[in-house]
């Protein structure tokens, strides 16, 4: 396979203005806590400065970015919380745990509610104040039920403190509860000490308490002068509050202040950071404090052993190339992490409760959905960032450029250059920055999809010739696209509506050599049996958003995958062809029995159609065989070789074959199970994010790992394995991720917690030696203990396993590791894996041989960046 490796596409990475998690904790596993563990969806929302939302699932220590709400021009977001609403019990004994809201504020004095199924916005806030710089939620009483009204409290750049209501799913400006007299006063951070007092934290050197009930100031506290020569005003840029009342503050001295939570005196001044602190974060047990300043460092703050109330700083560390502006934790479930975020782009994971036991993890700024496609045929490689689509051409294959240039012994990086032509950039007006785009395989066709709009276009390129773009009108009634594709054949173009609705539309050719666009239809999926209490609380139906959208080699099929890890796929009907049933005994029921997840008719469903002349499209007949997968599909890709070989990749390293008509298990994806998967790919905290076919070879590849795997063989076994015969495999749980949700565990010196060291003492008869000394420290290191969210499909009875069921008995391989892997008397190898490109923003095929792709990456360095503070000292590396 020859590589292109380019670094020529555009992708500057977004800094992180905000933050924050679904829950800041939930309660430790026990024998009653358990199914609270498994059906809790906790999620982390990021907001960044070019308006974009992300949401990530930790899973345990996985990190899959499952959705970006795209940004639009003049956007930001600033401020991120989550409101989540009591459980309730329902009559048959279930719980329906609290729905999840999501809000959002951007240097404007709106608010806005996000709708997570649709991704997209679902309600405006505004009222007569100036813009918010600060927001936060009412905490629920200790015996809260599902009518306890909540508030949230916003500060203003204009000194305001103003109430929206949020009851009853609706958002709506309440009133102003505080008017400061200066209007210079902003108010810039704040924080809930209980239910009724909200501590706000302002750039007049003051941090001011008030009861939200009367509006009456219970105390300000004052924070003095800045330091010698700096300016009049300090800038209270954080606050927190302890469990126990006390406050903790970050300002623009660089110190952390912990004030008492009854007397609101100071009771303790730390100078930790040599410029302002930005951020602040603290334990749920209140163990711990964690701050981020304007100087890169992540400082960490313990209690003194035998003083109460008493805090020193344990150590910091610069995880971040830039400012550490925000801050959000998280504990259970097995986990218990810090993430934080600032202009460089990178959300950083740390260990909370294991903070000196762990690695952090630094997670990628590029999107989990490719924002690069290609067009193998005409050579054309895509990528699209904002409003913009660029559309690249590299006329000439790696091989032929090395040939010319060692013929001509003149090879020079002009030579690469000379291989590129940037051919047009398309700029999609509208709000919306683009979600999806894709290029059909000629490179004839284009579409770019918005929040709001779908533009088609079409290309017309000779060798010499200007680019010729046209576009296609597509009726969608105002509605965008968080996903589109354009059929190999130029016949058919789908789309998702609204998250979880798939759309379709005919693409016809004229006699003047344009196209145009039928009208759209919808294609049902499948009712999936759904508890009414997963439903109604957490998340809502949010898992049923599609993430993966593909067709088949010949255009005749179309799946689709979501995050619950259902998939569904549909066959195109031709009048006068045979049923697409590849010879299998289908599954007997008719289009209705197999109802839609809408309840709602539909006229313009593609499955009734009124014409039983025309082509349509129908759910395929042995759509209900295929698995519910036991992990988020990452990966979902058609086999070139095979119209209906079906591969899907998820977030768990599981590797599987569909054969999509039959609705099973391919023969290898029987014989090779996930314990038999190359080890160096299985551990890798690397997620997988898409793939490219080379014959019966598949490149999986994310952003810093490139996989190669040939489906064509069996995996061969580790050296040193002992043979077991006749013995199948039965391995029943998929391995988590080690540690508390971060990196991995620290070795030897690395180790920041209790260990032994020597101090030189002197003896009674006045010689000195060497004794050995145990550092105080904390205890307990060990990390809340969890159930994974994943119980995989192993167990006995799982969907997949019952898909394994009549595996032939075959001699296996044990190594000393536990893997198993089939033994052959062919040590040829199988698979190839490699960490030497990175950070890739994509990965596609050029040229019509499958013997060549491109591989797309954004070196931190490519992308320049804002400028940062160096301390007395230090400069850049």
């Amino acid at each position: 396979m020859d590589i292109h490796r380019c670094r020529f596409v555009q992708y500057p990475p977004q800094a992180i203005n905000s933050v924050a998690f679904t829950h800041s904790s939930l309660p430790s596993t026990s024998a009653g806590k358990k199914y609270l563990q498994k059906h809790v969806q906790v999620r982390l929302a990021i907001g960044r400065t070019n308006g974009d939302i992300e949401i990530w699932n930790p899973a345990n220590g996985v990190w899959h970015q499952e959705l970006v709400i795209p940004g639009g021009e003049d956007r930001s977001v600033d401020g991120l919380v989550w409101v989540t609403d009591p459980d309730e019990e329902m009559t048959d004994g279930k719980i329906i745990y609290g729905k999840s809201r999501l809000f959002s504020i951007g240097y404007s004095n709106e608010i806005t509610e996000w709708d997570l199924e649709k991704a997209r916005a679902k309600v405006h806030a505004s009222g007569q104040h100036g813009d918010l710089w600060c927001l936060g939620v009412q905490p629920l009483p200790n015996k809260a039920t599902v009518n306890t009204s909540r508030k949230l409290v916003a500060g203003t750049a204009d000194g305001n403190l103003v109430l929206y209501s949020i009851e009853d799913g609706d958002l709506k400006f309440e009133k102003s509860l505080i008017r400061t007299p200066s209007k210079k006063v902003k108010f810039v951070s704040i924080t809930f000490q209980n239910r009724n007092v909200v501590v706000v934290g302002c750039s007049n050197s003051t941090i001011c308490a008030y009861d939200i009930r009367n509006g009456e100031l219970v105390r300000q506290m004052s924070l003095g002068a800045d330091l010698s020569g700096g300016p009049k005003s300090i800038i209270v840029w954080a606050v927190k509050c302890l469990p126990n009342g006390d406050i903790v503050s970050g300002d623009s001295t660089g110190q952390v202040r912990i004030y008492d939570g009854k007397t609101y005196t100071q009771a303790q001044r730390i100078q930790s950071h040599s410029q302002d602190v930005l951020s602040l974060a603290v334990a749920s047990d209140g163990s711990k404090i964690f701050s981020g300043g304007m100087d890169r460092k992540t400082s960490v703050f313990i209690q003194v052993p035998g003083q109460n109330r008493r805090w020193s700083k344990k150590y910091h560390r610069r995880y971040h190339t830039h400012d550490v502006k925000a801050m959000a934790s998280f504990e259970g479930k097995g986990m218990s992490v810090l993430v934080s975020g600032g202009p460089d782009g990178n959300p950083v994971v740390m260990p909370l409760r294991m903070a000196g036991n762990e690695n952090h993890r630094t997670l990628p700024n590029l999107p989990q959905a490719s924002a690069v496609e290609s067009a193998p045929k005409a050579r054309f490689m895509l990528s699209w960032w904002g409003n913009e689509v660029r559309l690249w051409h590299l006329p000439s294959p790696a091989q032929q450029i090395l040939r010319d240039a060692s013929a001509t012994q003149n090879f020079t990086s002009q030579s690469l250059r000379k291989n590129r032509k940037l051919l047009a950039k398309i700029l999609v007006r509208g709000e919306s920055h683009i979600s999806s785009a894709t290029i059909s395989e000629d490179g004839k066709l284009l579409a770019a999809a918005t929040s709001t709009d779908i533009k088609v276009f079409q290309l017309n390129y000779a060798t010499g010739q200007p680019l010729e773009i046209k576009k296609i009108d597509l009726d969608t009634s105002g509605q965008g696209a968080s996903k589109v594709q354009i059929a190999p054949n130029k016949q058919w173009i789908s789309w998702v509506e609204d998250g979880s609705k798939v759309m379709i539309a005919k693409v016809q050719p004229t006699e003047d050599g344009s196209y145009t666009i039928s009208s759209p239809s919808k294609l049902a999926r499948l009712r999936r049996q759904i508890s009414k209490n997963l439903l109604l609380g957490g998340l809502g139906n949010y898992n049923r958003n599609i993430t993966q959208l593909t067709f088949s080699p010949n255009s005749k099929m179309l799946a689709a995958a979501d995050l619950a890890g259902y998939m569904d796929t549909w066959v195109l009907r031709v009048p006068g062809d045979a049923p697409l049933t590849n010879g299998t005994t289908t599954a007997h029921h008719s289009d209705d029995e197999a109802s839609s997840d809408d309840s709602s008719s539909d006229e313009s469903s593609s499955e009734s159609s009124a014409d039983p002349n025309a082509e349509r499209w129908t759910r395929s007949p042995n759509a209900r065989l295929l698995p519910k997968l036991s992990s988020v599909p990452v990966v979902l890709s058609f086999s070139p070789r095979d119209d209906y070989s079906l591969l899907v990749v998820t977030i768990q390293k599981q590797v599987l074959v569909f054969s999509a008509l039959q609705g099973v298990l391919s023969e290898w994806s029987r014989r090779n199970t996930y314990p038999k998967l190359p080890e160096r790919f299985r551990i890798t905290r690397d997620v997988m994010k898409g793939v490219v076919w080379q014959g019966e070879r598949i490149w999986l590849w994310g952003v810093s790992s490139l996989f190669m795997l040939d489906l064509s063989r069996d995996l061969e076994f580790a050296e040193g394995a002992t043979v077991v015969k006749g013995k199948k495999d039965r391995s029943k749980k998929r391995k988590r991720v080690d540690g508390s949700g971060a990196g991995g565990k620290m070795e030897g010196r690395e180790v920041i917690g209790p260990q032994v060291v020597k101090k030189m003492v002197q003896g009674e008869d006045g010689e000195t030696r060497w004794e050995e000394m145990e550092l105080d420290g904390e205890d307990d290191w060990a990390s809340t203990a969890g159930g994974s969210e994943f119980e995989d499909d192993e167990e006995e009875g799982g969907e997949l396993m019952k898909l394994r069921q009549g595996e032939e008995e075959h001699e296996e391989e044990v190594g000393a590791n536990g893997t198993v892997a089939v033994v052959e008397k062919d040590k040829k190898a199988r698979w190839w894996f490699t960490y030497q490109f990175r950070p890739i923003l994509g990965v596609v095929g050029l040229g019509e041989e499958e013997s060549e792709i491109a591989v797309v990456e954004r070196p931190v360095e490519a992308d320049g960046g804002k400028e940062r503070y160096f301390g007395e000292g230090e400069w850049e590396r």
